[in-house]
């Protein structure tokens, strides 16, 4: 496909959009931290790491040991998965009303993108040809043979007057110029 250069200028970044794509866009990332580090723990505790860590802990010196309790940990996450979702959709909608403020003074970005064009052609129109006739003479001393006499198109029908259908008035049409005498086609 045809490609083209074309330039497209930022000038001006709508807050309310930002607010909403980067309030979704920051609620599943963080659906998807919570789930991943829910999954990580199952695997942690099933794996037997915690136990091995107070075993440790109590070899060290350590009286109490260490003990850890899952359902903190997940309010936790939970509490900062919310906290990051509101911070981060609020910044990005100060980033975007910070934009507009200097977009103002600077005129914007300019990206340089590539742009196809349709594969269609849009199609030329159609042309007719102009059509000479010449006597059967001049053929013959060129070598041409001549092209055989052909009759006028018969009538297609009445018309919605009840006239018969007639050539329009232009000229003489070059039927009738050389009735009588044999004729040939050239033209370009």
């Amino acid at each position: 496909m045809p490609v083209q250069r074309v330039r497209r200028v930022v000038r001006k970044i709508d807050p309310w959009t930002i607010l909403k794509v980067s309030l979704v866009f920051n609620a599943i990332m963080a659906l998807v931290t919570v789930l991943g580090l829910v999954v990580f723990w199952s695997v942690f505790v099933n794996a037997g790491i915690p136990e091995r860590i107070n075993d440790l802990a109590l070899t060290i010196g350590i009286e109490n040991g260490i003990t850890f309790d899952g359902t903190v940990y997940f309010r936790i996450a939970m509490l900062l998965a919310i906290v990051g979702t509101i911070l981060m959709t609020g910044l990005f909608t100060l980033g975007a009303v910070v934009y507009n403020l200097i977009s103002d003074l600077v005129g914007g970005v300019e990206l340089v993108v590539l742009e196809e064009t349709a594969a269609t052609v849009p199609a030329a129109r159609r042309v007719k040809l102009p059509v000479t006739v010449a006597a059967a003479e001049e053929p013959r001393r060129r070598g041409l043979r001549p092209l055989p006499r052909v009759s006028p198109p018969a009538p297609q029908g009445p018309t919605a007057t009840g006239a018969e259908a007639r050539v329009p008035d232009g000229g003489p049409s070059p039927a009738t110029e050389t009735v009588g005498q044999p004729t040939r086609q050239t033209g370009s």
